[in-house]
């Protein structure tokens, strides 16, 4: 084979398969931005005779879209920083601070959580909510999205941490500085690459999570989007424009977040393995 058809082939293969995960999202997109659904029917993969921006509003306001969007924004971002905040600590410790048989310990409990999927714990999860009375508000899912992201994200960090050089960190313990001080000016905004990467992999696991949003939270007004979703497709599931919309607002920031932080995500996670 030429070696010039050698570099093609692989070239060809990639835009086919850009094609056929862009195909989707963007037929929902046309149908989004079409006024009926005789227009859908009539030529699905067309462009929209005019851009008919009226379901953005009704999807938002009337459907209560934004009601949704805001809960799953607030909890997924916070639940996110808390646990890299948490992660950050845990690592640090882990990783810089010596205590043999106790470290061994932990790690091996960290990694142990990673070996039990999420939804064997769910009735455990279910009756601990009821006993601390937060079933039915959003603290129900802060705290499972928050420690059910630990054991991966103090997995990545404490492997980026242990590939940090220790000199500066020398450097500061001989000028005086106390650990707290060595962790917030020194580890972690060398650690940041890695921090980021755990943060948008908490946050893209918290706003798509459904099954704990459903049974942990009734009342309407304080839904998550994919929850919320639901509700939203019995409603107006005569109504494909109205559908195709939601579904925009709702992939829409995971696509916008993944696309400007790509870069940050691959570096995290590459600096973590290759040189751990």
């Amino acid at each position: 084979m030429p070696a010039s058809l050698k570099k093609t082939v692989p070239h060809i293969v990639l835009i086919a398969y850009v094609i056929i995960i862009l195909f989707p999202f963007v037929f929902v997109l046309f149908s989004s931005l079409k006024e009926n659904n005789v227009e859908i029917s009539q030529a699905p993969f067309a462009l929209p005779k005019s851009l008919y921006l009226d379901n953005y509003v009704k999807a938002w306001v009337q459907a209560k879209i934004d009601v949704y969007f805001w809960n799953s924004a607030y909890i997924g971002i916070s639940s996110a920083v808390i646990g890299v905040l948490i992660a950050a600590g845990a690592s640090f410790a882990l990783t810089r601070m010596k205590f043999k048989l106790t470290s061994l310990l932990v790690t091996q409990v960290v990694l142990l959580g990673m070996l039990i999927p999420g939804n064997v714990l769910f009735i455990a999860q279910y009756i601990l909510m009821m006993d601390l009375h937060i079933l039915g508000k959003h603290w129900a899912l802060f705290w499972p999205y928050t420690a059910g992201a630990l054991p991966f994200s103090v997995l990545l960090i404490s492997a980026f941490m242990k590939s940090m050089p220790g000199e500066m960190e020398e450097a500061a313990i001989i000028d005086g500085i106390s650990a707290p001080g060595l962790f917030v000016r020194i580890v972690l905004p060398l650690t940041l690459p890695a921090l980021v990467t755990v943060f948008i992999i908490n946050f893209l696991g918290n706003w798509n999570e459904y099954l704990l949003a459903s049974f942990f939270i009734s009342k309407d007004a304080l839904r998550t989007l994919p929850t919320g979703m639901v509700g939203f497709k019995d409603a107006y599931q005569t109504n494909y424009a109205l559908i195709c919309t939601g579904i925009i607002f709702s992939v829409t920031p995971v696509l916008i977040l993944y696309a400007f932080l790509q870069k940050q995500i691959i570096e995290g996670i590459m600096a973590g393995s290759v040189k751990g």
